[in-house]
């Protein structure tokens, strides 16, 4: 693990990015709530949450982090048959929040598939990403808007 005794505290933030491709009629059951495992999005949001705060302990040399705040948002894509998921991940610390933000987008995705695998075998995850991240010694990222 590196070693980040000599780093300063500082704000960290990541926001990372990851889509859940399906049929439209599988779309269509997870917006009207009748998807027979129960409420989709409310579970993995649950479950991204859970998924960030344990990054250190499924990544290995990853350190454990104090996160002060982990937000979840769902887009409904209609067009695309698709739920856009979109995760910040916060703390005060020496090392930053990428993985954290990353785990929780790819942990939502899986909870989605999983609650609706039993409708539709052809769901697909894509499009795993880091968007933005801030603070610490290399300073600010951005993603660059695709053309």
């Amino acid at each position: 693990m590196v070693d980040v005794t000599d780093k300063d505290k500082t704000v960290r933030k990541a926001t990372a990015r990851g889509k859940v491709i399906m049929k439209s009629s599988t779309l269509q059951l997870l917006e009207e709530g009748r998807v027979a495992k129960g409420n989709v999005l409310t579970t993995a949001k649950i479950a991204g949450i859970m998924a960030a705060k344990k990054t250190g302990e499924l990544i290995p040399l990853c350190h454990p982090l104090a996160l002060t705040g982990i937000d979840i948002t769902f887009e409904i894509d209609r067009l695309n048959s698709q739920v856009i998921i979109e995760t910040q991940v916060r703390t005060v610390g020496q090392t930053g929040v990428e993985m954290e933000a990353l785990t929780a987008a790819s942990i939502a995705a899986l909870t989605i598939y999983d609650m609706c695998k039993a409708v539709d075998k052809e769901i697909t995850i894509s499009d795993i990403m880091l968007l933005k991240k801030s603070g610490g010694k290399s300073g600010a990222f951005t993603r660059k808007a695709s053309e």
